[in-house]
């Protein structure tokens, strides 16, 4: 299948990964933002952080997340805190595989007809198809802008949060492809949401960056999406050599 060996390009997905353990209580829809950012070929994954003895209202919060996480093309998945550090690896690689297989789907019902999937090929041909998702998650650039949830519950879960953040970092550098991390948290010390890292290819300094956290306050979960979407597009402009495709989570460079 030639038109499936042609897809073998290299090309960049876009995650914002939202780390929370409650319900957004400010700011915009977090569901509408979500969807917005969707619409933009992001996709935005949702990490729920439960202790083991959590509150009521915040297990009747998980239904947001999931919310946000459909509404923006990820996916969502609650733990406790004790599972954060793999989870965290899981979900990301997790939703770089659903966004690839999209992208692949997409492309074989233009060569095949507008209903065809993978599903649909014969053995043969499916394994040939496997082989070009399986390549394409080792080559293409990565981009994940983190949302950190720092209001006053999570107080005891930023050390696994900021040493989850490390090991993805670490367990993603064997990729043939670029990554690239950013770091925001909600709320700020002076305004809704704060940046803490700006675009990097490391975390290796993080430890300094969650010194200086202040924790407390609101959750303006959908102020944070939104300015995660400023972050990408102000990145996208400054490059200004990308091509947005159709399939969330991916855009294909200029010149491929």
């Amino acid at each position: 299948m030639r038109g499936v060996r042609d897809m073998r390009k290299k090309g960049t997905l876009k995650q914002i990964l939202l780390i929370t353990d409650g319900c957004s209580n400010q700011g915009e829809d977090p569901v509408a933002m979500a969807a917005l950012a969707h619409e933009q070929g992001i996709a935005v994954n949702v990490i729920g952080v439960l202790n083991e003895d959590a509150p009521e209202y915040h297990r009747q919060g998980l239904k947001e997340i999931e919310d946000i996480a459909m509404a923006g093309g990820g996916i969502s998945q609650v733990v406790y805190t004790k599972q954060l550090a793999q989870t965290v690896k899981m979900v990301t690689q997790k939703a770089m595989a659903q966004t690839i297989k999209g992208v692949v789907n997409a492309e074989l019902q233009q060569i095949l007809g507008s209903k065809s999937t993978m599903d649909d090929l014969p053995p043969d041909k499916r394994g040939e198809v496997m082989e070009v998702v399986d390549e394409m998650g080792e080559t293409m650039n990565l981009e994940v802008l983190v949302l950190i949830d720092a209001s006053g519950s999570m107080e005891d879960k930023m050390l696994t949060v900021q040493e989850s953040l490390l090991d993805l970092s670490i367990s993603l550098n064997s990729r043939i492809g670029e990554n690239e991390f950013s770091i925001f948290a909600f709320p700020g010390k002076k305004k809704e949401v704060e940046e803490l890292l700006s675009w990097s290819s490391k975390l290796d300094s993080i430890g300094k960056i969650f010194s200086k956290l202040t924790l407390g306050g609101i959750t303006p979960t959908g102020p944070a999406i939104k300015e995660g979407i400023a972050a990408f597009t102000r990145k996208r402009s400054s490059k200004r050599s990308f091509l947005s495709d159709d399939a969330p989570g991916y855009i294909e460079e200029s010149g491929m």
